[in-house]
This record gives structure tokens, C-alpha cells and sequence, in this order.
């Protein structure tokens, strides 16, 4: 009786996993890749941001400034400062009261650092303080309402 020789070895009945996109070798990548895949976003919502990053912001100074844009759709949107500095970017989990932000709203909000770096900010405890006129401001529940 003889043994199989490392060259007359029978072929691989598992499937080999290509490292790149996660599928067997002879199919090829024809969908994205599934949510587990994707990177996280380094953006600390309310529910990511640890206390610390939390209480700091808590603690600093209100800032007035007008919604610039807001879509709800994607859960995020800019703030133009009162002083006239760089947009500040907002998450939709920070946004507080019932109405959902619109172009030409007065807001007021507070800044927190966005990691890893920490050079940049975004706008948390944002405050709708006045409406824009003739404008049709939604809540959050979907009723909308002209103002």
C-alpha cells in the first residue's frame, strides 16, 4: 500500500477565504459587504461619548449661532456660529425639543472635541430658540406645522 506524495495530494474540499473581501476564492465580490463589516464612526454621539467628554461640554460656554442645513434622513447637519467661524457639524442625537432643525433657525449649543485627534468640534445641546418665519417645521413625531 502506498501514501499519497505531497504532489498527488487530493484537492481542497474547504473553501479558502480571500482576506480582501471575505468570500470564497471562486465568487466574486458582487454585494457590499455586510454592516459587521464597516468601521464605526469616530463621531461620539450621545450614546457613544463617554461622561467625561459629556460633563465637559456641559460645563462650557453657550454659543448662539443659525442652522445652516439639516437632513434628517441622514441624521446630521451643519451649525454657521454667530461669529462667523467654520460650520460646525451636529448629530442628530444631539438636538433637543420637538422640532426637527431647518435652514435659518436661531439655535444655541455647546461645543464637545471629536476624537481621536480632538482639533476639530461638533455642536451637542442644540437648542431651536427661534424659528424661522414662513417656514414648515416638522417635529419629530412627522406632524408638521407652518411657522
Amino acid at each position: 500500500m502506498t501514501t499519497p506524495s505531497a504532489s498527488h495530494s487530493q484537492p481542497e474540499t474547504t473553501p479558502r477565504l480571500n482576506p480582501l473581501n471575505l468570500q470564497h476564492d471562486s465568487q466574486p465580490l458582487d454585494q457590499p459587504p455586510s454592516p459587521k463589516f464597516l468601521l464605526p464612526s469616530p463621531l461620539p454621539t450621545r450614546r457613544t461619548r463617554t461622561y467625561s467628554e459629556t460633563a465637559r461640554a456641559t460645563a462650557g460656554p453657550t454659543f448662539h449661532g443659525i442652522c445652516k442645513s439639516f437632513c434628517r434622513s441622514k441624521g446630521h447637519g451643519f451649525i454657521r456660529p454667530a461669529e462667523g467661524t467654520e460650520d460646525i457639524f451636529v448629530h442628530i442625537s444631539d438636538i433637543e425639543g420637538e422640532y426637527v432643525p431647518t435652514e435659518g433657525d436661531d439655535v444655541t449649543y455647546k461645543l464637545c472635541s471629536i476624537p481621536p485627534k480632538h482639533k476639530k468640534v461638533q455642536a451637542v445641546e442644540v437648542n431651536i430658540i427661534h424659528l424661522a418665519p414662513d417656514t414648515l417645521h416638522e417635529t419629530w413625531t412627522g406632524r408638521a406645522t407652518p411657522h
